[in-house]
């Protein structure tokens, strides 16, 4: 078994109700071994006028190797009635592979870990509830540490009933 960590966020239809689901189906995957609080964050870049995201991380234990955890995050995001037309537009549920144990790998399905993971606070808060001090597997930078120098700014806490 592998840990690898997972970024859900959704601001579509009922993200809360659909970031359960998704908790829930991931489970089927492997163990989930810790969850964040949710966090209310701005969106990033896409087109003007999205509501606030929800957004979390889960530490996964699982057997799967990444390029097949990748297409069971891609079909959990389909099932939940994703659609893929605009970069970065508003979602009923986003799934993203940020690390999966030490691996490092660039192809063009998959880059591990996630090349904008580090740079995130949306991503950064939720993963430093669960692993403040864990290295990016290439440069080495502790999740505190990143947060740090990114900052918490547009990121808030609203619970962790999920």
């Amino acid at each position: 078994m592998t840990v690898a960590y997972v970024a859900l966020g959704a601001n579509l239809g009922d993200p809360r109700a659909t970031l359960r689901w998704a908790r829930e189906a991931l489970a089927r995957l492997g163990a989930v071994t810790g969850a964040s609080a949710l966090y209310r964050t701005a969106p990033v870049g896409g087109p003007a006028g999205q509501p606030s995201y929800l957004n979390g991380v889960l530490r996964l234990e699982t057997g799967l190797p990444p390029p097949d955890l990748l297409a069971a995050l891609h079909r959990l995001e389909a099932q939940a009635g994703r659609e893929r037309r605009e970069r970065w537009e508003a979602r009923t549920l986003d799934l993203d592979l940020l690390l999966y144990g030490e691996e490092v790998r660039d192809t063009p399905d998959l880059t591990l870990p996630h090349p904008r993971a580090w740079d995130r606070a949306f991503v950064l808060v939720p993963l430093a509830d669960l692993a403040p001090g864990l290295a990016h597997p290439v440069t080495g930078e502790q999740v505190d540490a990143a947060l740090a120098r990114v900052g918490r700014v547009g990121v808030t806490r609203v619970g962790s009933d999920w």
